[in-house]
């Protein structure tokens, strides 16, 4: 999968890298923008507890 994502990536190897980078910025700010904050109201972490013995 990563070889597959590499080779369709245009340029040389440093823009593929810049690329990547900026992806991988993308795909880190819609996860904690949208996803982490959707699944953290369907979790409900309130009912956690630690065991004690």
């Amino acid at each position: 999968m990563y070889a597959a994502l590499w080779r369709i990536l245009p340029g040389p190897v440093w823009i593929r890298l810049l690329l990547l980078l900026v992806l991988l910025a993308g795909l880190l700010l819609i996860l904690s923008t949208w996803v982490f904050p959707w699944v953290d109201s369907i979790v409900n972490n309130q009912e956690a507890t630690v065991g004690t013995p």
